[in-house]
């Protein structure tokens, strides 16, 4: 009888190992604002251990970039592996399921396909009216209730950061906060908590899947992380930018105007920001960055010691760059290259070598169908039609090619003409810019052009000195479709009574 509830409770145990073996886990690790300034990237400056160790038992994607540098488009295309091209959404408040109302986001495809999905922190981006989609979860989102700011200085700036904001509902405290606090002060602290908690659960049922979706907020403005992040750092031995100006011939629109950190209180609404307050940010960026390294480590931790890593694809991603002063820019909001160029670090077990690198080109609307092929499901039909592919050739061998460019957008206001879409392509040695209204003619368009072996820190348009080039590149963008232009929310029947009581008064 002992020897056979042996036999039996071994095969139970083995055939739990192979159901595992068979349907891996998920953890997918979303950054907010997180450029590749990090230590397995090169960086010599910024104090990135776990980062470092998951690249150190995984693949660096080193040619890696977003779909258009600011956070609701972004997470579009990383869940429903649409370019904002694509879908027609370029801003901040429009919802993606207003112009896609029956797609399937990847972690919808997963629940579909019987994982546990759950989301915590910032996966899709909410708030400016926007909302995160309860179709993707198995369970309720989960985000902390923490507000930005620990100290009174931090919130009390508030009041005179009205003078900055272009609207009252900006105005916002201190760009940045030094707390002598513990880590879950500040909501990536409890986030890192939450998810360890959601692990934890997670052992209790091996058989079944799971699809953790982490969104860390840091190094998001504003700068605030615990006082021993800043200690890191020497803030006098930090470098700011060399470069001041935007690029030589770039259209005059082209550039940021910084304009979401000038809402910050302690930011000069217009002008150069003094040369100490830069020290003073880019401190701030980097100490919030180690910040939210810490609270990855945590999190990977947990995966260890809860024997889940050996079948657990972990995928870290950040949403877009950063400019830290780099044209004398801040933010993200541009099609250049320090706003473009994203990390994204993997770690697929029986699939990527330890320590691996790659310079094969992909992008965010890549990721779906990467989740997909690694999980060995079925690859995704959703309503959706995506624009990505999976780059799982890569991961198993670096010099496999993905492919030949890489697209991103941004919108722009241009003078005396209104609402433009500039469209790029980038490829391994060139990015290429084409400023037009969607369906425009070609003639109407502004060119910019960029050699990133020529010319690494793009201080010339070269559009004019390399027409062979743009005559190449053009026809690389009109092979692709047409920009749709942005899609608007269908008005309540309240926004059409307030709207033509508005326009009866003014007729009136």
């Amino acid at each position: 009888m002992a020897l056979t509830a042996l036999i039996v409770g071994l095969f139970s145990t083995l055939t739990v190992h192979a159901a595992q073996a068979a349907r891996p886990n998920v953890l997918l690790v979303c950054v907010d604002d997180l450029k590749p300034l990090l230590g397995c990237y090169g960086d010599k400056t910024v104090k990135s251990p776990n980062i470092d160790r998951l690249a150190a038992r995984g693949m660096v994607l080193e040619s890696a970039y977003c779909n258009q540098a600011v956070c609701s488009p972004s997470r579009n295309a990383l869940m429903i592996g649409m370019r904002s091209t694509s879908l027609g959404i370029y801003d901040l408040p429009t919802h993606f399921r207003v112009a896609a109302p029956d797609a399937v986001t990847v972690a919808q495809y997963f629940k579909q396909q019987g994982w546990k999905t759950e989301g915590l922190g910032k996966i899709l981006h909410t708030g400016h009216g926007n909302h995160e989609d309860p179709a993707s979860w198995s369970v309720p989102h989960w985000r902390p209730s923490t507000g930005n700011y620990v100290t009174p200085a931090g919130r009390d700036a508030r009041g005179p950061a009205a003078k900055n904001a272009t609207k009252a509902s900006e105005a916002k405290g201190a760009a940045v906060e030094n707390a002598d606090v513990p880590d879950d002060a500040y909501a990536d602290g409890k986030i890192a908590t939450e998810a360890i908690r959601r692990l934890r659960a997670a052992r209790e049922n091996p058989r079944q899947p799971f699809f953790l979706a982490v969104g860390f907020l840091k190094p998001h403005l504003p700068f605030c992380a615990p006082k021993k992040y800043w200690d890191m750092y020497n803030r006098a031995a930090l470098k700011i930018s060399e470069s001041t100006t935007a690029p030589k011939g770039a259209p005059a629109y082209a550039p940021t105007t910084s304009g979401e950190l000038r809402t910050y209180a302690d930011i000069p609404p217009t002008g150069p920001i003094p040369a100490d307050q830069q020290r003073e940010l880019i401190h701030g960026y980097n100490a919030a960055v180690s910040y939210m390294d810490a609270q990855l480590g945590r999190v990977l931790d947990e995966l260890d010691r809860l024997s889940f890593a050996d079948n657990t694809i972990v995928v870290v991603w950040g949403d877009h760059g950063w400019h830290l002063g780099d044209h004398g820019q801040w933010c993200k909001h541009t099609n250049y290259e320090e706003a473009a160029h994203i990390p994204i670090v993997v770690r697929a077990p029986g699939v990527t070598k330890p320590g691996s690198r790659t310079k094969a080109l992909v992008e965010t609307v890549d990721l779906y169908s990467t989740l997909v092929e690694l999980a060995g499901l079925p690859p995704a039909s959703p309503p959706q039609k995506l624009d990505g592919r999976s780059f799982v050739a890569t991961l198993r061998h670096p010099t496999a090619p993905t492919k030949p460019a890489v697209f991103h957008s941004y919108p722009r206001s241009r003078p005396g003409d209104g609402p433009v879409i500039g469209r790029a392509v980038r490829t391994e040695r060139f990015r290429l810019v084409e400023w037009k209204k969607p369906g425009a003619p070609a003639n109407t368009a502004d060119i910019e052009l960029y050699d990133y072996v020529a010319d690494r820190a793009e201080t010339e348009n070269l559009a004019a000195a390399k027409p062979e080039i743009v005559q190449q590149l053009r026809a690389v963008l009109a092979a692709q479709p047409e920009a749709v232009p942005q899609v608007r929310a269908a008005a309540t029947t309240n926004e059409k009574a307030v709207g033509a009581k508005k326009k009866k008064k003014k007729s009136g």
